[in-house]
């Protein structure tokens, strides 16, 4: 079972330490880990994405919550949230095999070109992290250089 977190923290240096070590010293996994400042300064937002059983996922909160500097846990489940990725993927190409990237990135409704030289281009992709697998499985055979990917971000659906 996957959960994601998002953890409403101090922003002041030592904290993404301080969450990480309590996963590490618990031996709970973290899938993918994004942190950034919200519209407060004073205040940063971690989306985790751990998995495990039901027991697992119910202790990782409360570890969370009795953390000094954790402001916030909100817990979302795939269904009831909105998550997003972002992925850059740098391929080479050659006359044969640029017709299939442009025709790849013109499948994948979410992907662009962002950057393009002689014989290399970067493919950019904000999608769900299954999606931006499959834009990496689809480009496999044209030859991959590099991948980045940012961790997962997500927020609850709206409610009436």
């Amino acid at each position: 079972m996957k959960r994601i977190y998002s953890v409403l923290v101090e922003n002041r240096s030592g904290v993404l330490s301080k969450v990480a070590g309590l996963f590490a010293r618990r031996c709970f996994n973290i899938e993918s880990l994004a942190v950034g400042e919200t519209d407060a300064p004073d205040i940063s937002c971690m989306t985790i994405v751990s998995s495990g059983d039901q027991r697992t996922l119910e202790q990782i909160e409360k570890q969370l919550n009795k953390k000094l500097d954790v402001i916030k846990v909100k817990t979302f489940d795939e269904t009831s949230s909105i998550s997003r990725e972002l992925i850059l993927v740098k391929v080479k190409y050659n006359k044969n095999t640029r017709g299939d990237i442009l025709e790849i990135v013109e499948m994948m409704t979410e992907a662009r070109i962002v950057d393009c030289s002689k014989n290399q281009m970067v493919i950019q992709m904000c999608d769900l992290p299954e999606k931006n697998n499959l834009l990496i499985t689809l480009l496999q055979p044209t030859g991959i250089i590099e991948v980045v990917r940012t961790g997962t971000l997500a927020v609850q659906k709206c409610s009436e």
